[in-house]
């Protein structure tokens, strides 16, 4: 047995075969580094992707989200792409982004519910109301009033003394704040293609404000968005009311409530 043994150990005590050895194994382990980097590099990984347009405010749920599998070192270097769905679904799209149809997700796209500005409320006047109009695409002209733009209200009734049609300018100068389709989102989010008008939303002092709600729950009284050109717009004229006779027509047929709880005290 040790005769058998003996050419194995003088070919292992060959510096030269040492050295080969040691080369071959060098080869064989940057080898398999190799392989399993480039294995590794290449392996695919599951990445969300939108398989419509989402636009602007638009609340992303999970029949928006398809998925595609993607090289992991593609990903290395886009630390802003977004990968756990549990991250995305019932997000909005941000306020001032768009995602495209077969878009990745990017973390700056996204923003929370909580986390929404609404320069709207936040921005109106100290004593002034959010009014909500209800319009559709007709009354806005085909979607021609956009916010910014400067309106009149013109409201039509039947006059209760003797049966006649009332039809005239009820208040000027509203600056329209923002457009809303009937889901609540701005219809001008993509101008491309934009959605049909159903709110318009603009802010008016209190008193106007429970003026413009009782007519609206009446129900027997038409209010009716006017738009002007780009100089009524860039008046700085203030909002007024401009008749009193439709004034009082409303007032007519609504009691007055004092905004307080103790009558002893208010009268």
């Amino acid at each position: 047995m040790g005769n058998i043994l003996v050419p194995f150990k003088k070919f292992l005590s060959n510096k030269n075969t040492v050295t080969i050895l040691g080369v071959l194994l060098g080869i064989v382990v940057l080898y398999l580094g190799y392989s399993w980097r480039i294995t590794r590099s290449i392996q695919p990984t599951k990445i969300p992707y939108a398989n419509k347009t989402l636009i602007a405010m638009q609340k992303i749920t999970e029949d928006d989200i398809d998925y595609t599998n993607v090289p992991k070192d593609t990903l290395k270097n886009m630390t802003n792409i977004v990968t756990n769905v549990n991250s995305i679904n019932g997000m909005l799209v941000s306020y001032d982004g768009k995602i495209p149809q077969n878009s990745f997700f990017f973390s700056q796209a996204l923003i929370s519910e909580e986390d929404m500005p609404d320069s709207i409320f936040s921005n109106i006047p100290d004593g002034n109301t959010i009014y909500k109009l209800k319009v559709d695409v007709d009354s806005t002209y085909g979607n021609s009033i956009f916010p910014g733009d400067k309106i009149d209200i013109y409201m039509s009734a039947i006059s209760l003394e003797d049966q006649k049609l009332m039809y005239g300018r009820l208040i000027k100068q509203i600056e329209v704040l923002a457009v809303k389709d009937g889901d609540g989102r701005d219809v001008f989010a993509d101008k491309d293609n934009p959605t049909a008008s159903a709110i318009l939303m603009f802010s008016v002092r209190e008193d106007l404000f429970l003026l413009l709600k009782k007519a609206e729950k009446l129900g027997t009284i038409e209010l009716e968005p006017i738009p002007r050109n780009a100089s009524y717009t860039t008046s700085a004229a203030a909002v007024e009311l401009t008749s009193d006779q439709l004034e009082q027509h409303i007032l007519n047929q609504t009691h007055e409530l004092n905004d307080c709880k103790d009558l002893t005290v208010c009268g």
